[in-house]
């Protein structure tokens, strides 16, 4: 195998999935006890394309796809949609951006670290820069002199020479900067990013505040900050797009509802899917939905203005369509009704007019220069779309070339997107868990009763083998995590099928994990992480006293993911809390998933032992100094 990130079966994943069908209808009868399926995947990974943005070259000539599982740029002839050449790039790029001349192609390249630049006259790769951590978009100034790079784990956007690669500085983003565009004058940068910006303390359910979010803008030539404009009950924010003349300005976005109970979804719903405007046209921010009343546009992404500013196209990707926007209607609608419109269903049917069916999970798409043809990029069946804007139908699909057999892993990632299985299409595992990992908020769940229980939400990288699940230890695997426990609390609508249930498990276990910043390339520890890991292992304080096993770090965060997999009484249960009893969190990849602890009160890995530790029953540490906290730390970000 190579080491792309593939996913796929062999031709016998047939055999299995009806294998599997039988297992689970034994395996979920009544008294029969349900384990998850055990399956070696890695002899089964087909190549997949999975198209995640477009791109038209500056004459209109070529196409640029970035494909995200095959870790390649695919160019097309734009007339003909003929195959010119497929160029390897880094693994799991993420974003991609043309120079102004269009003779350079600059793709962030998402677990390497790297930007790849592409000559696009040679159609190949001439450079490879390092940049920070996981770049997820990458957009060049009108001169050529500045190279803005999107970090997502760092949360900030990296300034480069853009001819020599080299950073200059970095730019604070909002946490999980992903997203960048340049403004039609060529005078700003606008960043945007996928998790909530961390909140003031919180010391109990009453004390939760909403989400917070951004839109970054940057002084292009100064490569400053220039302002942050508020996205205020917001959390997940993606692509950004300007009309020509600049005028308007629009981002696609969540709003989640996760300061209320998530009762049932026929009484509200956990999410708005909105679209925020803002600019000269508009003036003061205005956030609108999309939604309506039996039918929403679930996972908003990308976004297009046309070039007569007649209509905004909106990817909805667990929707599976495009939302279409009439322009002038949407502004007669905002100065003759007095918002806020969030919560409003009957809002979007005054400037909505249209939703076009397109493949599976679509994201990126592209206009073309005259606006006739809209193509979209629907990742997870190789296939683009070409939209004609004239009629607001697909005229044609174009299929990647790859492999034509579905395979158990992709009929998982497939359910995992879609929102197809919620009651009216509202929401998906992906909704709370962006890009398979998790949304960075804290849930008030059902089924622990209203006001009780409220929790953190989880990272999903390297899930496998570390059940039960929940923080209580209340699901004993993933078939009732994802199965009975989704469909009763949060779909509300019907039961996956047993194939479907054993693709989807197929697919939660098989998630591989992105690679640890914080680690040495030769795995050894830094002497900071040496002194941490010696913390963490410790038996005695510091005054020689033994510490019982049962409070030792290493004893409730054993083993290759950092748990037990026991439930114990840590002292962090909270008034709203129907029980002390957790289980220890895994470690894999803790530092990048504050807030912290079950209920998420903990801001920063610091809070877990300086604000809620005070008896010491979450590991004997206030006898530590604030430096060795801080190698603790260290040592836990390697994980």
């Amino acid at each position: 195998m190579t080491g792309r990130n593939k996913i796929g079966m062999h031709a016998a994943a047939v055999g299995f999935a009806l294998l599997a069908a039988v297992f689970f209808a034994i395996a979920l009868m009544p008294g029969r006890p349900v384990r998850a399926v055990e399956r070696d995947t890695a002899s089964d990974l087909l190549d997949y394309a999975s198209p995640l943005e477009l791109l038209f070259s500056p004459d209109g000539k070529r196409l640029y796809v970035l494909c995200q599982q095959s870790n390649e740029i695919r160019v097309f002839d734009a007339a003909t949609y003929a195959v010119i050449n497929n160029i390897a790039v880094g693994r799991t790029p993420r974003g991609f951006a043309l120079s102004p001349s269009g003779d350079r192609l600059f793709v962030a390249n998402s677990w390497d670290d790297t930007l790849s630049v592409i000559d696009t006259a040679k159609l190949s790769v001439i450079a490879t820069w390092p940049v920070g951590a996981e770049p997820s978009g990458v957009v060049e100034d009108r001169v050529a002199k500045h190279l803005f790079v999107a970090n997502r784990i760092s949360n900030d956007i990296a300034v480069l020479d853009a001819l020599t690669g080299e950073e200059q500085k970095r730019l604070l983003g909002g946490r999980g900067a992903s997203y960048l565009t340049l403004s039609p004058d060529g005078a700003r940068i606008y960043a945007t990013h996928i998790y909530p910006n961390p909140s003031p303390l919180r010391t109990g359910l009453e004390n939760r505040t909403v989400p917070e979010s951004e839109i970054t803008v940057i002084d292009a030539a100064r490569a400053v900050v220039l302002d942050r404009i508020p996205l205020h009950s917001v959390a997940g924010v993606f692509h950004l797009a300007f009309s020509n003349d600049g005028r308007l300005g629009v981002v696609a976005e969540y709003h989640p509802k996760n300061l209320v109970p998530l009762a049932h979804l026929e009484h509200g719903g956990a999410f708005a899917h909105t679209l925020t405007l803002f600019g000269a046209d508009i003036g003061k921010p205005i956030e609108v939905p999309l939604d309506e009343l039996e039918r929403y546009a679930a996972q908003p992404f990308g976004v297009a203005i046309a070039p007569d500013k007649s209509r905004i196209y909106v990817t909805c990707g667990g929707s599976e369509m495009v939302t279409v926007i009439d322009v002038p209607r949407l502004m007669r609608f905002i100065h003759t009704h007095a918002g806020p419109y969030v919560q409003d269903l009957s809002a979007s049917s005054n400037y909505v007019v249209a939703h076009i069916p397109v493949g599976r999970n679509p994201r990126g798409l592209a206009l073309t220069r005259d606006g006739r043809k809209l193509l979209v990029a629907n990742r997870l069946d190789d296939t683009i779309s070409v939209i004609d804007s004239r009629t607001l139908r697909v005229a044609s699909t174009i299929t990647m070339a790859g492999p034509k057999t579905v395979s158990v892993l992709r009929r998982g990632e497939q359910t995992f997107y879609t929102a197809r299985q919620s009651f009216q299409g509202q929401i998906g595992c992906a909704t709370c868990h962006i890009d398979s990992t998790f949304d960075g908020l804290t849930w008030d769940l059902e089924p622990d009763g209203f006001g009780r229980d409220v929790v953190d939400n989880k990272l999903l990288e390297g899930v496998k083998d570390t059940e039960p699940y929940k923080w209580n230890g209340g699901n004993p695997n993933l078939p009732t995590e994802c199965g009975p426990r989704t469909e009763k609390y949060f779909w509300r609508s019907q039961n996956y099928s047993d194939l479907t249930l054993t693709d989807l498990v197929v697919y939660v276990r098989s998630m591989p994990t992105r690679p640890n910043r914080f680690r040495l390339p030769g795995g050894e520890l830094t002497p900071a992480q040496e002194r941490g890991l010696a913390l963490f292992s410790r038996t005695v304080d510091k005054f020689g006293k033994p510490i019982a096993e049962s409070n030792r770090c290493s004893f409730c965060h054993s083993g290759p993911k950092g748990t037990n997999q026991k439930l114990s009484d840590v002292g962090t249960r909270k008034a709203t809390d129907n029980a002390g009893l957790l289980k220890a969190a895994p470690l894999t990849n803790i530092a990048l998933t504050a807030p912290f602890l079950h209920d998420g009160s903990a801001r920063t890995l610091e809070e877990i032992w300086t604000v809620y530790n005070p008896d010491d029953k979450h590991g004997r540490t206030n006898d530590l100094t604030k430096d060795e906290l801080n190698d603790l730390i260290e040592y836990l970000r390697t994980r």
